[in-house]
């Protein structure tokens, strides 16, 4: 799969492509379900399969200060989308032109003549252009102008709930990881490149790899997790996701210790799956105190992870 960051790049496909457009920060089951569909639809045209997405998710754009929690990663959504069969992932900057957009430019400059659309799907939600004008009945409207079809996904039910990104947020914020992961049709997972930390774990025995987390995470605690990239098979271990009140207390930072790698992980992308959450975060009293209960943590994800509920990374 090709990760393409500009509408004018040289090389978007040049006969078409079948589209499907959102912001898809969980990539959940019925996410899944709208891809399955598109990538058939491209494979009976001969047309690659596209997801245009954007970033910042245009709710930040709007509304800095307010945001939701993010799911994903750029590197994440790459990843889930391309275990989705899609072809191109185009990840496209949410900023004050494309926020001042017509729905028709939209539809006339994006998708007939950048793109050259032939077959697009949307979510039966799904807003898009200037005050959020356009709609599937524009672009059914459209359609014969501009020479594509266009389909409506309606969008998929659990419990009479509306599987939604909202409501996979606060199952994570609840620490109910194995009712997210029904939803989600994976783990939840965070992928990015190991950077180097403050040594504070080696000094105490616990060495980790360290990942950085640019906005604020869905869910914070210790984990039981696994983690794929660094060896041919998932590595176990005990993960710290929060702003480590003990420590600090003012970045959010992701900290894992591996239970048996003793390798060099610095700059290596990593995806790390949450399986079981331990306990929230704490403020300790002194570091022999934090360091006492990081035994016991790395002791109740071994036997978390023993009892086989940690999968393959995706």
């Amino acid at each position: 799969m090709r990760l393409i960051r500009s509408i004018h790049a040289a090389d978007l496909p040049r006969h078409g492509c079948a589209l499907t457009i959102g912001n898809f920060d969980a990539v959940h089951i019925g996410h899944r379900k709208l891809l399955e569909i598109l990538t058939a639809q491209a494979k009976r045209r001969r047309l690659p399969a596209m997801v245009m997405t954007f970033d910042p998710h245009p709710e930040e754009y709007f509304r800095p200060n307010s945001s939701r929690p993010r799911l994903t990663t750029l590197a994440t959504r790459f990843f889930a989308l391309r275990e989705c069969g899609v072809d191109v992932m185009l990840s496209l900057k949410f900023n004050r032109d494309l926020a001042r957009t017509s729905a028709e430019r939209f539809i006339r400059h994006y998708l007939a003549q950048r793109l050259q659309v032939k077959y697009l799907l949307i979510g039966d939600d799904f807003r898009f252009g200037m005050r959020r004008a356009g709609d599937f009945e524009m672009l059914r409207r459209m359609a014969p102008q501009y020479g594509y079809e266009v389909e409506r996904f309606d969008t998929l039910k659990r419990h009479d709930n509306r599987v939604s990104s909202t409501w996979i947020r606060e199952l994570l914020a609840s620490g109910e990881l194995e009712r997210a992961e029904q939803l989600l049709g994976r783990k939840y997972a965070h992928a990015g490149r190991v950077i180097h930390g403050d040594k504070r774990g080696e000094e105490w025995g616990f060495p980790t790899i360290n990942l950085a987390i640019r906005h604020r995470p869905a869910l914070a605690g210790v984990f039981a997790v696994t983690v794929s990239g660094l060896a041919d098979t998932p590595l176990a271990g005990a993960a710290s996701l929060g702003t480590r009140p003990t420590v600090d207390g003012t970045k959010n930072v992701l900290e894992v210790y591996l239970f048996d790698y003793h390798g060099d992980a610095y700059g290596r992308r990593v995806c790390v799956e949450f399986v079981e959450k331990i306990r929230p975060e704490e403020k300790f009293a002194s570091s022999a105190a934090l360091r006492k209960r990081m035994e016991e943590d790395v002791r109740i994800a071994k036997a978390i992870l023993s009892r086989g509920r940690g999968g393959g990374a995706e």
